[in-house]
């Protein structure tokens, strides 16, 4: 654990947080993975929302109620900064990333049932209470539009759709990655899934000309 809570204060050391994701950062990705300094600020939203830290959270202008949605260019790091910080999490508070390139592929396959995969209650059991699991839905946009046994489903649409009136009754946290802006994401999804998301998830972004750090 990378932090410790007394009398309801977080308490962390930031450097060796950022040490230790990056370690883990080059053990996962290879050796060339570093952390940017243009990308710090955003790193400390990621770092304050995951580990909890509420006040901080709030100060940096998210909502810790909503889940997260990191839109930037191919290669700027979303999803491996989504994967590394939930790991100085606790492995009971850790959350499935989930490609949504693999959810179309599981609708040919397995059909509709796939919606009620992704937008069933899923919970984490902590001594004393239970608390839904979040899910983060990597490259939304990345996806085909697949069919099964000739029936054609907006599936990721569908998903979202059910994980928002999970998100009112039960407070269910959905993540998600992707290249598309808001604009984009209306055109593919439809002007519901644009106005559920303004309400389901904190918008961080980078800017456009954000180079490929995969080069």
């Amino acid at each position: 654990m990378h932090y410790q809570i007394k009398n309801n204060t977080i308490i962390y050391n930031f450097p060796k947080s950022l040490s230790f994701i990056t370690k883990k950062g080059k053990a996962i990705y290879g050796p060339t993975f570093k952390l940017y300094n243009e990308d710090m600020s955003i790193i400390r939203k990621l770092f304050a929302y995951i580990i909890g830290d509420h006040p901080t959270t709030i100060s940096l202008d998210l909502d810790p109620r909503k889940g997260l949605m990191l839109c930037g260019p191919i290669g700027c790091g979303k999803t491996s900064l989504m994967k590394l910080m939930q790991l100085l999490l606790p492995i009971e508070h850790r959350f499935q990333v989930k490609a949504c390139r693999d959810i179309s592929f599981e609708f040919q396959k397995d059909g509709f049932d796939v919606i009620h995969r992704y937008s069933k209650r899923s919970f984490t059991i902590i001594p004393g209470r239970k608390t839904p699991k979040p899910i983060c839905f990597d490259d939304l946009g990345a996806e085909q539009s697949l069919k099964h046994f000739g029936s054609e489903c907006n599936v990721i649409a569908e998903i979202l759709l059910s994980r928002y009136d999970l998100f009112i009754s039960d407070n269910l946290i959905t993540h998600i990655t992707t290249n598309l802006d808001v604009d984009q994401i209306e055109e593919l999804y439809g002007q519901r899934v644009r106005s559920r998301l303004r309400e389901m998830v904190n918008l961080i972004d980078w800017p456009d000309d954000t180079p490929d750090k995969r080069q």
